[in-house]
């Protein structure tokens, strides 16, 4: 769920502030503030235009995030929403690039922004006849445009310059997962060098603004970390198909059996299966469900069977056991299915698949620790837990 306040859209895409923003606005009005009094701007006056400063830098960063995004909409992938928080901002985007030359178009875009920026606005404040205090503004924006450019090119995860070492290493290895996982480390150590350099300076300086440091390195090894996992389960998701994940949780009864006995000897006993599948002379004619019987009047069950109300297999979704586990899951999203039933090539049941099957084969598979009892209350719920995107991992790994 996308958390901030939503405060409008660009070229359709929402934009999204975070509670975080609002602490860097203040910090950044009041440095620009201290910085104005050299023209002997104080007290309101003061305030008001380093809070116009401290704007006009949000907007250079909103446009660097807009830089990404409309690269990655000419490539056909959904941007969901950007949003502006203590670190600047953030693009989110529905899926991967397909090839890494895209992925590298992707990261660079936003730097280029950036620099085209710190250009334009330097040429403005050099060459236009400007009052003082505008071409100072003006170079200001300027000289933090050309930082966020350097500093978002440092290669390491999450910057942009870790997404450009990314599509190289994907280049060169053919592997998108190794790419990441190079970034990411690279991310990692040089957070914390951050950390270790931020709080070292502190120390000797005894100057608050610079565990600023500390902070963007402490940033960046958490995301850096979470590329990481991700990237894990993604790799995870990517060598399971739908047999690793089915089981055997239906029954198979009678297709000749009426609606009122199959009502009275299999719906009022205890630990009843989720799915039944009606089945005659060694085949499958359907599955049954019970509000089929609730759509039947009751004066039928007498002499209605289960083979007239079952589904044909082919006609409810349904996978086939060499299906990969991410279209499974995208395909339980779509059609908003608790279950999905998986086919033989002969399309026998094979078994089905839930999302608490799901979840229970990805932790197996990638060693996570999952009680069986969170995967019992998933299956019950039809429902992923709040910190586990698997559809949105599955959609992004298609």
């Amino acid at each position: 769920m996308q958390s901030g306040w939503r405060v409008g859209t660009l070229f359709g895409i929402p934009l999204f502030i975070d509670t975080s923003w609002f602490f860097i606005l203040l910090l950044m009005t009041f440095f620009y503030s201290t910085d104005l009094a050299r023209y002997g701007l104080t007290g309101v006056a003061g305030w008001g235009i380093g809070l116009a400063m401290a704007l006009l830098l949000f907007s250079s960063v909103l446009l660097h995030e807009l830089g990404h995004s409309l690269v990655a909409r000419q490539q056909g992938i959904d941007v969901r929403s950007i949003t502006l928080f203590l670190f600047g901002g953030m693009a989110s985007i529905d899926k991967e690039s397909k090839t890494p030359g895209q992925a590298f178009q992707v990261a660079i875009a936003g730097p280029l922004v950036s620099f085209t920026l710190f250009v334009v606005l330097t040429l403005a404040a050099q060459l236009l006849a400007l009052p003082p205090l505008a071409a100072f503004m003006l170079g200001s924006i300027a000289q933090l445009n050309l930082v966020l450019t350097l500093f978002n090119l440092i290669p390491g995860l999450p910057l942009d310059g870790g997404q450009i070492l990314k599509s190289a290493v994907w280049k060169f290895t053919g592997s998108r997962v190794q790419g990441v996982r190079w970034a990411a480390n690279t991310g990692q150590v040089m957070g914390w060098v951050a950390i270790t350099l931020g709080v070292l300076a502190y120390l000797f300086a005894q100057r608050l603004d610079l565990l600023w440091i500390a902070l963007i390195g402490w940033f960046a090894v958490r995301n850096a970390g979470s590329y990481q996992r991700v990237t894990g389960l993604q790799e995870g998701l990517g060598q399971l198909k739908a047999s690793d994940a089915m089981t055997r949780d239906f029954k198979v009864i009678a297709a000749d059996m009426t609606l009122r006995e199959f009502a009275d000897t299999q719906l009022l006993q205890k630990g009843q299966p989720p799915v039944y599948f009606a089945a005659s002379d060694g085949r499958y004619r359907g599955t049954v469900s019970i509000d089929d019987l609730r759509n039947v009047e009751r004066s039928q069950w007498e002499t209605l069977s289960l083979q007239a109300v079952a589904h044909p297999l082919l006609d409810i979704p349904h996978v086939k056991e060499d299906t990969p586990l991410t279209t499974v899951i995208t395909q339980l999203e779509e059609d908003e299915q608790r279950r999905i039933v998986v086919l033989t090539p002969a399309d026998a049941v094979a078994g089905v698949i839930d999302r608490g099957d799901i979840v229970r084969s990805l932790v197996k598979q990638v060693n996570l620790p999952v009680s069986e009892a969170l995967i019992q209350r998933i299956k019950e719920d039809g429902a992923y837990p709040p910190g586990l995107q698997l559809a949105a991992l599955a959609k992004s790994a298609d």
